[in-house]
C-alpha cells in the first residue's frame, strides 16, 4: 500500500485539505495519508519545491506525492503525474514537482487527460480536490500511470539560481525562511570548501548593503544567545541563524534576497 504524502499552501483553517483527504479515502478507504505541510507561503512555488525536495528524501519507496501550490490553476498549465523510478509526483506543471522528481530520477512524465479518473465536473479553481487527489487514490490502488493520460517530454523546470564562487566570495541567495526565522541559502558545503572555510572561521556577510561579521559554527549554541551565526543545517544548505532569535526578522530579509559571503 503506497503512502500518499500531501503538500499545499492551503493552510489548515479552511476546508480544502480535508476535502482532498475525503476524496482520497472515498476511493481508497485504506489509503495511508501523510501531511508534509500545508503552510507553504501562499503562491510561493519556489518554497514549495524546496520543501518537497527535502521531505521526499525520507519517505519510503513507492510514495505518491501530491503537491499543490498553484497560482495559475484554471489556466492552460498542464496537470502532471511524474513516475520517478517508482515514486510518483502529482501536481501542476509549474516547476513545483521537478526538483524532488529529478533527485529521484524521472522515468516518465504524463499529462493528466483521462477524465474517467477525475471527479465529475471538476472545478476550475480546485484541481487539488477534483483531479490530483483522485488520481493519487487510483494510483494507490494499482492503476497504471499510463491510464491517466499521455506521456509528454515538454514541461516546466524550476528556475532556481545556483550559488557560485567568484573572487574568493560566495554569491548566493535566500531560498527559504523557516518558522524559527532561520535563513536558508542555496550555498552548500561544496561552496564553503572552495573558500577553505572551516568550523570556527569568521565570515563577512553582506546583505541589503549591510555588513556583518559572523562565525561559521557547528550548532546554534556555539555562539552566545542573541548572536548571529552561519552553519550547515540538517537540510544540507548554509543557514544563517540567531541563537534563540529570529534572524530573518532581525536582518529584514525575504526569499530571493542576495547574499555575499567572504572568509575573513
Amino acid at each position: 500500500m503506497n503512502v500518499i504524502a500531501l503538500l499545499t499552501d492551503f493552510g489548515l483553517k479552511d476546508h480544502y485539505v480535508s476535502q482532498m483527504k475525503g476524496v482520497i479515502l472515498s476511493i481508497n478507504e485504506n489509503a495511508k495519508i501523510v501531511d508534509i505541510t500545508h503552510e507553504i507561503e501562499k503562491y510561493n512555488v519556489y518554497a514549495g519545491a524546496f520543501i518537497l525536495y527535502l521531505a521526499a528524501k525520507f519517505f519510503p519507496k513507492g510514495t505518491i506525492y501530491v503537491a499543490v501550490v498553484d497560482p495559475s490553476v484554471g489556466s492552460e498549465r498542464k496537470p502532471l503525474l511524474i513516475d520517478a523510478k517508482g515514486d510518483f509526483f502529482i501536481g501542476p506543471d509549474n516547476g513545483l514537482l521537478m526538483l524532488a522528481a529529478k533527485e529521484k530520477g524521472i522515468t516518465a512524465v504524463y499529462q493528466l487527460l483521462n477524465a474517467k479518473y477525475f471527479r465529475k465536473e471538476p472545478s476550475s479553481t480546485f484541481h487539488g480536490r477534483d483531479i490530483f487527489a483522485p488520481i493519487a487514490a487510483y494510483l494507490s490502488l494499482g492503476v497504471s500511470p499510463k491510464e491517466f493520460g499521455e506521456q509528454i517530454t515538454s514541461y516546466e523546470a524550476p528556475s532556481f539560481i545556483e550559488a557560485k564562487v567568484e573572487r574568493d566570495k560566495i554569491l548566493c541567495e535566500v531560498i527559504y525562511i523557516d518558522s524559527f526565522g532561520n535563513i536558508i541559502t542555496n550555498a552548500t558545503p561544496f561552496h564553503l570548501e572552495k573558500l577553505n572555510l572551516s568550523l570556527g572561521d569568521w565570515i563577512n556577510l553582506r546583505i541589503k548593503n549591510k555588513k556583518y561579521k559572523i562565525n561559521f559554527s557547528k550548532s546554534y549554541f556555539n555562539v552566545k544567545k542573541g548572536r548571529l551565526l552561519a552553519l550547515i543545517g540538517s537540510h544540507g544548505f548554509l543557514e544563517l541563524a540567531i541563537n534563540s532569535g529570529n534572524a530573518a526578522k532581525n536582518l529584514k530579509v525575504k526569499s530571493g534576497d542576495k547574499i555575499v559571503l567572504e572568509k575573513i
